[in-house]
């Protein structure tokens, strides 16, 4: 193997190593650690949910997450053919990319307890597996033998967007 392909194949293994998100690992994980999960020990550590929904013997109960984040952009001058001034160079021109990232998750319940969790997006936002963390952190930490260590903390539920 030549040196220009091996240093082409490590920067591809690092892109990988650093595109992995210890929220959407632990969020996957959530799907299958939680079933079995008392509909009270559900409330306790999740909240009430933002919808829920009893069809037959099953109920839904569907938590939304979301964080609009801003990041700065360019700042510069904008100019035009008759120079300084109307229509040339004067006020600054400020950027901002701002990103929407949601997640619905739902519990379906049967007799008392969880037995299935599927993650979505809302509309309007982009839905991210990471997001998805953020509903089901403090569940996990519920967990009889623990989520796997990542180096997330449980933490709050931020609040739900308005509608």
């Amino acid at each position: 193997m030549s040196l220009g392909r091996t240093l082409r194949a490590l920067a591809g293994v690092s892109l990988l190593v650093a595109c992995a998100n210890p929220a959407a690992d632990q969020a996957l994980y959530a799907q299958s650690a939680l079933i079995g999960m008392p509909k009270a020990t559900l409330l306790s550590c999740a909240g009430v949910p933002d919808r829920q929904a009893t069809v037959g013997n099953q109920e839904f109960f569907t938590y939304r997450s979301g964080r609009i984040t801003s990041y700065p952009g360019s700042v510069g001058l904008w100019g035009g053919y008759w120079g300084p001034g109307w229509g040339g160079w004067g006020y600054p021109a400020y950027d901002a990319d701002i990103r929407s990232t949601t997640c619905e998750a739902t519990f379906t319940l049967r007799n008392g307890a969880v037995e299935r969790l599927v993650y979505g997006g809302a509309p309007g936002g982009t839905s991210t597996l990471g997001q998805c963390y953020y509903v089901v952190g403090n569940c996990l930490a519920q967990v009889p033998h623990g989520a796997p260590q990542t180096g997330l903390q449980p933490g709050p539920r931020p609040p739900a967007p308005a509608p």
